[in-house]
């Protein structure tokens, strides 16, 4: 697969060409745990799917530490392949991957000490400990294989060849399928195993697409020259990679306290929010993935010192975006309880109804996250990540103190909750846009 390189030719139909199969992959991604919650909602039932639900969010907390690591480092890597510096984007693989490994393993031994405290203060529900404890035990056992797959992933992305990470998750996607089927519907193994099926598939994924890239990309392959420690641009990275790696974490963690709430209006509520996040979470995965990719853009083009050509690729990605959400929104607000039957049976009124609810109040808003994920690109493409931390701390804070605030001690009760997600993002739009003025004067 030729690479892409972002600093030069038509913006519009470079954007395209590297964001799609990018925007492809996350739905893939989306797709594990999208057929865990399938299966285990028609085959296992409601407190299975609540419980999976819960597990989810904690998983996505915990792996999202990681993944903004990576994502912190694969904009050291794009700036570099801008700049067209071979040495220095060596070294930075380097130093990045022994990093980020080191990261993973500690979360690997420290995590499971701690699980029972953390579904207690997910104020998980005493029915469901056990059903949401079996999930997670297995499913943690895949921190290393998340680790591979998005370090290479981004490493890949960075050089402008987006297509190889989605072709090797297709493959672990169908083989997920497949096993997610054998071992909850033929094997009856439960919730545990719809994990392990998650597991299995990660692990083919990352350590595909660690061999391919030990075996393809230049960069890797060449040995003559070894690159030493260098502890100055070890703790430029830290730096940066930390700040990307907290404002996923923090991102995660705000709606991990969200759980929190939701769990304590009981199963149904659970079980209606395990199904809307799942199709909020593809709903608007589209934009998420153009940030992303948008984002590589600046990068390489801030390498390339081609400023004029970010502010055109600016203009162009934000009506790119705003147009898809504005889209995406009608659908999803018009087929909401259709959609939510994907996941559970058309006798489930109540969760039916509810999950309707927050589909409705929510995704009538997608463009307020669209222009958040392209401020958050923006800021990372230029070695300004806390920046984006700031903006994701105002989205997520005034969400989570909102629902505190509204949803316990007022009529609102939980649809409290759903009206918090959208101000958040409103807010957070309008200080980036100050935030992104302020910068370029």
């Amino acid at each position: 697969m030729k690479e892409i390189n972002l600093t030069q030719g038509e913006i519009f139909q470079k954007l395209m060409n590297f964001s799609l199969p990018m925007i492809a992959g996350n739905l893939l991604q989306q797709i594990y745990n999208l057929v865990d919650t399938l299966i285990v909602g028609r085959c296992l039932g409601a407190d299975a799917l609540a419980a999976v639900g819960s597990a989810y969010t904690l998983m996505i907390f915990i792996t999202s530490i990681i993944i903004g690591l990576c994502m912190g480092s694969g904009a050291f890597f794009s700036e570099d392949y801008g700049e067209g510096n071979q040495k220095k984007l060596k070294e930075d693989i380097g130093l990045s991957f022994w990093f980020i490994l080191a990261v993973s393993a500690v979360i690997s031994v420290i995590i499971y000490p701690g699980m029972g405290l953390i579904l207690r203060i997910l104020q998980t529900p005493k029915e469901l400990m056990v059903l949401t404890g079996e999930y997670v035990t297995v499913v943690f056992a895949g921190i290393i294989f998340v680790f591979l797959y998005n370090f290479f992933a981004y490493l890949l992305r960075a050089i402008g060849n987006s297509f190889m990470p989605l072709v090797f998750l297709a493959g672990s996607s169908v083989l997920n399928i497949a096993l997610d089927l054998w071992f909850v519907v033929g094997l009856s193994w439960g919730v545990g195993g719809a994990a392990l099926a998650t597991v299995i598939a990660q692990a083919v994924s990352g350590l595909g697409l660690l061999i391919y890239s030990l075996l393809k990309l230049p960069v890797l392959k060449d040995n003559n020259k070894r690159i030493g420690w260098n502890s100055r641009r070890l703790k430029q990275i830290i730096v940066n990679d930390v700040a990307t790696g907290m404002q996923q974490s923090v991102m995660n963690f705000g709606i991990l306290m969200i759980q929190g709430l939701v769990n304590s209006f009981g199963t149904t509520v659970m079980a209606s929010f395990a199904a809307a996040v799942k199709i909020d979470t593809i709903a608007y995965m589209p934009a998420q993935e153009f940030g992303n990719a948008y984002s590589l853009f600046v990068s390489q083009n801030y390498g390339a010192g081609k400023k004029d050509r970010i502010q055109k690729g600016t203009r162009i990605s934000f009506a790119v975006s705003t147009v898809f959400c504005i889209a995406i929104s009608f659908v999803v607000c018009l087929f909401a309880a259709d959609l939510m039957q994907l996941f559970v049976d058309a006798s489930e009124i109540k969760i039916i109804a509810e999950g309707a609810k927050y589909l409705r109040i929510e995704g009538a808003m997608y463009v307020g996250i669209g222009v958040l994920f392209l401020w958050y690109g923006y800021f990372r493409g230029i070695n300004l990540p806390h920046i984006s931390l700031l903006l994701t701390v105002i989205s997520l804070g005034t969400r989570v103190i909102l629902s505190y605030t509204l949803a316990p001690h007022t009529p609102l009760g939980v649809t409290a909750i759903w009206c918090s997600i959208p101000i958040g993002w409103a807010l957070a739009d309008v200080i980036g846009l100050y935030l992104y003025r302020k910068e370029r004067k």
